[in-house]
């Protein structure tokens, strides 16, 4: 796409000196030296802010003057049947700082031994140059041959400039890969259209992650370049300024074309310059200072470079929609009839070739309605393709129509709903709503948080990606086709009278994120008011904001606190109040948290909330004034336990022996199945005095479990966090139980690194060896971690915060430390526990992207909480050797 300068390339007075230094001096070293100076006057007037397009060209002429002076000293010049051109990017006239540099040397039938020694030594010298060369040296039935097989060949030879050399030489090549010849337009067009649905895929079609890649992401610099390729491919134009005569473009749009590619332009270029090499990802690397570098600064409640992507995201997003539009427009143009008779829907739209139409220009100012309409016929037209570009075009030019009176209106209202309540569609319909501009004007507080970025590793898109993800994983528990995903999920989904209470929560639980104060209040209000003026009961109403209130709730119950404990679980139930809160609260809480990073969602975490939602929904059935009973637990544990035991070959008696080993807190605080297992082991090995190592896979579970049975002076927690640390595991959960006879039963369960690969049995193998021989050489000083920081993580901080609680019911000190994740934490919060003489009971261990967030159940070595002193010299310790 061709941008207007502001300058004459030409009479540009760098370059012009540029091209002088040249002819004066050109020997390798001089040139090294004048492709230097060039490219620091090109970024100091970067810095000042000078036109982007300015730069892109004077870069690409620059290196057009190096061509002709090195095509001229190797004496290529005065040669007839030979030409060199610029393709690809620098054949558009478009270089950034690191680009690489296509060139084709293109000749006529064949080259002597002698230019071709010529072209090696020119080519050779750009090489020593430093630049990033791609080239070609071909006949011209070679280039017509390639270009009939390969797509890209030909789309980088379309973009072909004549730098040296025979014009009609050029020319021919130029006849040679029309559409007449070859790639005609609706088979071009196919495959670039295929190009781009398989590079988007590759980008999980999503623009929005957090480290986008600025060329080939949806919306990004490719995503406009195909709109040109296309363009020109079909209209025979050279550029798309002139679409606008094919009525393919408005002037409005073209402008928002333009703006967009010079955003980028600036963001690629100054990745170019930071990174000092090729680099289109905006990696969190960068992006901090590249936004000092584009001049934002920090406001009161959005950092710099929030800033900076949220702009990045709204412009890729009105990319997406131009691209998509303009495309459907060449689809209908290219492949389907356009004589084809149109099927009336209603007095507003149409299907013509599959795509639903407005029935003429005035729709939408007629019946402003019809802006919401289009979607419900969307989700009820189920053999529809989509929206007619034509049709995406007035509603880009209406949106102004979604005014407070549009919002106030009770037909807009019912419309609303019934997009909700849909059988089908509901998610892609939502998703168009917001590619289009109509969701963030329907709910404004929405708009405020479209392309909102959190400058974090927690979130792995921005605010409304993330939401519409949300909804999306509601929507498949509520569709019996996806059962086998989420079982539980889908059957509480499916049993709920009104899933759109469940969607609604969705949409508005981050909805206030950004504004400062506590966004959970902030979007109830918005929920319930949002619900009551839709006309939805106040039960319901008043559910919606209740959820949005509490979605953190049940998660952080789960993750951070002892849900062994039955006061827990009884105060948890208190809130919930009761099954129809639970079963809403539950399904929100895991399409949330999935819909927040595809890596933080594991089979434990599904335990965790699966536990927490039966032993809630007991307490419930039991009613909040007999809540669950300690002892009752017990006995319910020692029973079932006891049926897993009757099928092995023990006597009971030899199990009561052992279970007069352990206290009531080990009862309350494992699982009947790992009672069993521990009860086998104990048997197993009642002769060790140095106890026993034991490893296996978690029931129902990927995780592992490894229990530690040692003597309680070994303290094991500190040995076994930094050797599962060394070896690349992630530790989850930790549990210490000390036991009547002076041992400890701890149990620690952890999965890989990653979350993704399940643990090898070579891994297990080295885990239980090295713990093993720390049993009986009991020397913390020999662990070693030398796992480094994540490239993502290096550049997040956070300042360490040690809070303290006093658990009353269990009389013992909760201690919650936050701090940046890092190699060996654990292992470091460990070894200080125990210099200080402070045991560890239950360890609750949450990684929230860069952030560690770990909460600990302790006691002193009295068995009682920690004393005021303790605390304040445990906290100065941590804050020191943590941070």
């Amino acid at each position: 796409m061709s941008s207007s300068l502001t300058i004459d390339l030409k009479e540009d007075a760098d370059i012009r000196c540029f091209s002088e230094s040249m002819t004066k001096n050109s020997t390798l070293d001089s040139l090294k030296l004048s492709l230097a100076e060039i490219d620091d006057n090109l970024m100091a007037r970067f810095i000042n802010n000078e036109a982007i397009e300015n730069l892109v060209y004077l870069r690409s002429h620059a290196i057009d003057q190096i061509m002709l002076h090195l095509w001229r000293t190797n004496k290529l010049n005065n040669l007839p049947d030979i030409v060199l051109m610029a393709v690809g990017g620098y054949g558009r006239g478009e270089l950034h700082p690191q680009s690489d540099i296509d060139i084709m040397i293109l000749f006529k039938s064949k080259i002597t031994p002698e230019i071709n020694d010529r072209i090696s030594l020119f080519l050779t010298t750009l090489w020593d140059l430093g630049f990033d060369l791609g080239h070609s040296v071909r006949s011209l039935k070679e280039c017509k041959a390639e270009s009939e097989k390969d797509l890209s060949t030909i789309t980088t030879l379309m973009e072909s400039r004549l730098l040296f050399g025979c014009k009609k030489l050029h020319n021919s090549m130029s006849e040679s890969i029309k559409k007449n010849m070859m790639w005609s337009s609706k088979k071009f067009f196919a495959g670039k259209r295929k190009e781009q649905v398989d590079r988007h895929l590759r980008s999980d079609n999503s623009a929005y992650k957090l480290e986008p890649n600025v060329k080939l992401s949806p919306g990004g610099l490719r995503d406009i370049q195909l709109i040109g390729w296309v363009a020109k491919r079909h209209f025979q134009v050279n550029n798309i300024n002139e679409l606008i005569k094919h009525k393919f473009l408005t002037v409005g749009q073209l402008k928002r074309l333009n703006e967009g590619q010079r955003f980028l332009w600036k963001i690629r270029y100054g990745l170019h310059v930071i990174a000092k090499r090729r680099e289109d990802r905006l990696l969190f690397d960068y992006q901090k200072n590249l936004a000092a570098m584009l001049g934002y600064e920090d406001a009161a409640f959005t950092l710099a470079v929030e800033q900076m992507m949220q702009r990045y995201y709204r412009t890729v997003m009105e990319l997406s929609r131009i691209n998509e539009m303009l495309l459907q427009q060449f689809e209908e143009a290219i492949l389907l009839n356009p004589n084809a008779k149109p099927k009336a829907i209603n007095n507003s739209f149409q299907i013509k070739n599959g795509y639903l139409q407005a029935t003429h220009n005035q729709i939408f100012e007629e019946n402003p309605s019809c802006l919401l309409m289009i979607f419900l016929l969307l989700q009820q037209e189920e053999k529809l393709i989509g929206v007619s570009a034509y049709t995406i075009g007035l509603i880009k030019r209406n949106l102004y129509l979604i005014d407070d009176e549009f919002r106030q209106n009770p037909k807009n209202h019912r419309l609303f709903l019934e997009i909700l309540k849909a059988p089908q569609g509901v998610t892609h319909e939502l998703r168009r709503m917001n590619l289009y501009g109509v969701l963030g004007l329907y709910i404004p507080a929405f708009g405020r948080i479209v392309g909102r970025m959190q400058y974090d590793l927690f979130h792995a898109y921005t605010v409304d990606e993330h939401t519409l993800f949300v909804v999306s994983n509601l929507r498949r528990f509520a569709l019996s086709r996806f059962d086998h995903e989420y079982p539980h999920c889908s059957k509480l989904m499916q049993s709920l009278e009104k899933p759109e209470i469940a969607y609604l929560a969705g949409i508005f639980h981050d909805i206030a994120k950004g504004r400062g104060g506590d966004h959970s209040e902030l979007g109830a209000i918005d929920a319930e008011a949002f619900c009551l003026e839709h006309g939805m009961s106040e039960y319901s109403s008043k559910t919606v904001a209740w959820l949005v209130k509490h979605h953190l709730l049940l998660s952080m119950t789960a993750q951070k606190k002892d849900i062994s404990d039955p006061a827990v679980i009884n105060e948890f139930s208190r809130i919930i109040g009761d099954k129809i809160h639970l079963d809403y609260l539950y399904v929100l809480s895991i399409a949330d948290i999935r819909g927040t990073n595809e890596n933080l969602w594991n089979s434990w975490k599904a335990t965790l909330f699966y536990d927490l939602y039966s032993l809630t929904k007991r307490a419930l059935r039991s009613e909040l004034d007999d809540p669950i009973d300690r002892d009752q637990l017990i006995v319910e544990k020692k029973s079932e336990s006891l049926d897993l035991l009757s099928k092995l070959p023990i006597d009971n008696k030899d199990i009561s022996d052992i279970w007069n080993l352990h206290t009531e807190e080990y009862f309350i605080r494992y699982r009947a199945n790992e009672i069993a297992w521990h009860t086998k082991k104990l048997m197993d090995n009642d002769n060790s005095k140095n106890g026993f190592i034991d490893i296996r896979e978690q029931i129902n579970d990927e995780s592992i479990q490894i229990v530690v049975y040692t003597p309680q002076s070994m303290r094991t927690f500190v040995a076994t966090t930094g050797i599962l640390d060394e070896l690349g595991m992630n530790i989850l959960d930790a549990r210490i139980v000390p036991m009547n006879n002076d041992f400890s039963m701890d149990t620690f369960i952890f999965i890989n690194n990653d979350n993704e690969n399940q643990v090898n049995e070579k891994t297990l193998v080295k885990i239980k060896s090295k713990l093993s021989a720390f049993l009986i050489n009991t020397d913390e000083g020999k662990i070693k971690i030398s796992r480094r920081v994540s490239r993502k993580a290096k550049h997040f901080s956070t300042k360490p915060e040690v809070i303290f609680k006093t658990d009353r019911n269990n009389n013992r000190t909760v201690i919650e430390i936050i701090t940046k994740d890092q190699p060996g934490l654990l292992f470091k919060i460990g070894s200080i526990f125990t210099k200080l003489n402070i045991n560890i009971e239950t360890a609750k261990i949450v990684t929230i992207g860069e952030r560690a967030e770990d909460v600990f159940f302790v006691v002193d070595d009295l068995n009682m909480p920690l004393s005021e002193k303790i605390k304040t010299q445990l906290k100065n310790t941590l804050i020191q050797y943590i941070n």
